[in-house]
């Protein structure tokens, strides 16, 4: 019961109430109970077969184990006078986010809590079995590493914002346990012998290499064992590269990969690279840095709110396109002649032991953006472009960045204005197969949620495999056009059924002082640009656990990069509405049936309670 004052004398209590079962449920219970008041393990294993629930099992062992479990969770005994399921326990099998989980990414899995020590009920064995059949690594692996889409960070080291935040090792920890693969260090003289990690320029507390590196070492495989690649932006002299190299060397140790890819026609797998960590960087161009600052001084980072703007409004506008414009003019005919000078002349400088270290080799050649995106047979490089360079370079030379991602590695990064670290539109970059979305992980908003969405797929290992449209090339050497407009592949059905949670999570008066939440919840998809929807719910007054059963429909013309997005508002009439979680999720890997799924902060935390009941169907 939570009572709320009314004009500072009177209250009014309002009964948190137990959900039951929506209609939903009740009609999958009768029509597999046979009208029956219990669900037998048979009915049960029926159920999981008709509705191709692979993942609660498909033996009839697999079902009275389940069985098991939902008593055990509900009615905390060990031992059961019955081995069926009332409606009350089936429904609370659905609303488990543990136990029937919208995909099969092992962050939904609270391993702690699906087995009970001396009940006998799910075995360490049994737990690792479950775990390895229905949230493991299923994509192929086997693949060279240009193939995927990798988890990637920028400025990893900041705490917060990227002009006077603390350096640390900590946000780089942060990011590896979340599964990012790629992270960033900004290498800079400290004194004449001594080298740190700061974001140049601006008022960042620097922080020492080493501790950057161990964090990296005690973090890397501790969420994936895939490799991890550490992007270095170097500013040392070769004395310092050489003290660099050396402790690169004793930190990481076998786990260090070496290769020559100045003379490589394809990069080995994720499969054969596993629990190695790979060394990407180019010389130091201070002069590029240094016009990019100024370009940041004229800009503003808007993007202050809980919720981050809209997926459409994080694109650049046609005034910032058309600097960029001038900008890559500019570097066509001088900057980047003599940035290729540069080049070559600090590759004949580097400390020898450093440049051994280097297994992904950075850089830019001559002849401005057309150039930069030509393929060398024998060679494999990665190429930087910042998020607005990538704009103009889909706009203008769509198929070349295609054809460039189909070997090589392509990383971007974001715009100097984004001074309180915020994000950008990853999908532009996904649409055009570029491997590494350098994404400020310490952030908050719609952006990064896209991101975290997008890499649970895959078991959320920080690898995903690029669909075959990005690799595939015709017989006239034709690539994927993003633009080119095609029918849809799929239909998805996306049911609001109902949801739960928030009166654990959130303090009674959180939402409003004076009543229980109003909560709507916004669904739709995220990708293609012919897939942005978005939908919402009626709005559910005065209650802690609403009622939906509100259905939307969605037309996929680009399935495979599509993501399911759901945010949960909590209307207010007078001000901004109040934050009530968010998920998203890869459309590519619902599971369909009615499932639970669990709500995220704005950090992209998961709630310990809050959840939905969705369901899922693909036509």
């Amino acid at each position: 019961m939570g009572s709320y004052r009314m004009c500072l004398i009177f209250k009014r209590k309002f009964r948190v109430t137990e959900p039951g079962p929506v209609d939903d449920v009740r009609d999958v219970f009768e029509r597999y109970a046979e009208g029956q008041a219990h669900m037998s393990p048979e009915q049960l294993r029926k159920l999981t077969a008709d509705e191709r629930r692979e993942d609660l099992g498909s033996s009839l062992e697999d079902a009275e184990r389940l069985v098991d479990e939902v008593l055990r969770r509900k009615h905390h005994i060990a031992k059961f006078t019955r081995r069926n399921l009332t409606l009350e326990d089936f429904n609370y099998l659905l609303f488990s986010t543990e136990l029937n989980p919208p995909i099969g990414d092992k962050e939904f899995v609270y391993l702690g809590d699906l087995f009970s020590k001396g009940s006998g009920v799910f075995s360490v064995v049994v737990l690792t079995n479950w775990l390895d059949r229905f949230c493991q690594v299923h994509q192929n692996m086997d693949a060279p590493l240009s193939h995927y889409f990798i988890f990637t960070g920028h400025n990893s080291y900041l705490t917060g914002n990227q002009l006077s935040s603390k350096c640390s090792g900590l946000p780089i920890a942060d990011a590896l346990r979340r599964g990012v693969r790629v992270v960033e260090l900004d290498l800079w003289p400290r004194g004449k012998d001594d080298v740190c990690v700061k974001h140049g320029g601006t008022l960042t507390k620097a922080v020492k290499l080493g501790k950057c590196l161990e964090s990296i070492k005690a973090n890397a495989f501790t969420t994936s064992k895939y490799p991890v690649i550490i992007t270095l932006e170097d500013h040392l002299t070769p004395k310092l590269q050489s003290k660099v190299a050396k402790m690169i060397t004793q930190t990481f140790g076998e786990m260090l990969y070496y290769h020559d890819s100045e003379s490589c026609k394809e990069f080995p797998s994720p499969e054969e690279l596993k629990g190695k960590i790979l060394i990407s960087t180019k010389p130091p161009k201070e002069y590029l840095e240094a016009n990019d600052a100024k370009d940041g001084e004229k800009g503003k980072d808007s993007d202050e709110d809980v919720w981050g703007k809209e997926p459409e409004e994080l694109v650049s506008t046609q005034s910032e396109l058309d600097k960029v414009s001038n900008s890559i003019n500019y570097i066509n005919q001088d900057d980047e002649e003599r940035g290729s000078r540069d080049f070559d002349t600090s590759c004949s400088l580097q400390a020898p032991e450093y440049k051994r270290l280097i297994a992904i080799h950075a850089g830019k050649p001559k002849g401005g953006l057309k150039m930069a995106l030509k393929v060398d047979p024998d060679k494999i490089r990665r190429l930087s472009l910042s998020e607005q360079l990538l704009e103009k370079a889909v706009a203008s030379h769509g198929a070349d960045v295609i054809r460039f991602t189909q070997k090589n590695f392509l990383r971007i990064y974001p715009k100097g204005t984004r001074f309180n670290s915020s994000n950008y539109k990853p999908q532009i970059g996904w649409m055009s197969g570029a491997q590494m979305i350098a994404f400020n992980m310490q952030g908050y908003g719609r952006a990064l949620w896209l991101m975290q969405g997008m890499f649970r797929a895959n078991g959320g290992c920080g690898y995903v495999k690029k669909p075959d449209f990005l690799m595939n090339v015709g017989p006239n050497g034709q690539v994927f056009d993003p633009n080119e407009n095609s029918s849809p592949k799929k239909t998805l059905k996306v049911k609001v059924l109902m949801g739960d949670g928030w009166h654990l999570d959130f303090k009674k008066t959180h939402f409003d002082r004076y009543s229980p939440p109003d909560f709507y919840v916004r669904v739709g998809i995220a990708g293609a640009p012919a897939d942005k929807a978005m939908e919402k719910t009626e709005v559910k007054y005065n209650t802690w656990t609403p009622i939906w059963n509100e259905e939307f429909t969605f037309q996929l013309t680009v399935p495979e990069l599509a993501l399911l997005r759901v945010e949960v508002h909590e209307y207010d009439n007078n001000e901004k509405d109040d934050f009530g979680g968010q998920t998203c999720l890869p459309v590519s890997e619902l599971r369909q049936g009615i499932r639970a799924v669990p709500l995220y902060n704005r950090k992209g935390v998961k709630y310990s309670s809050t959840r939905l009941l969705m369901r899922f169907e693909f036509v």
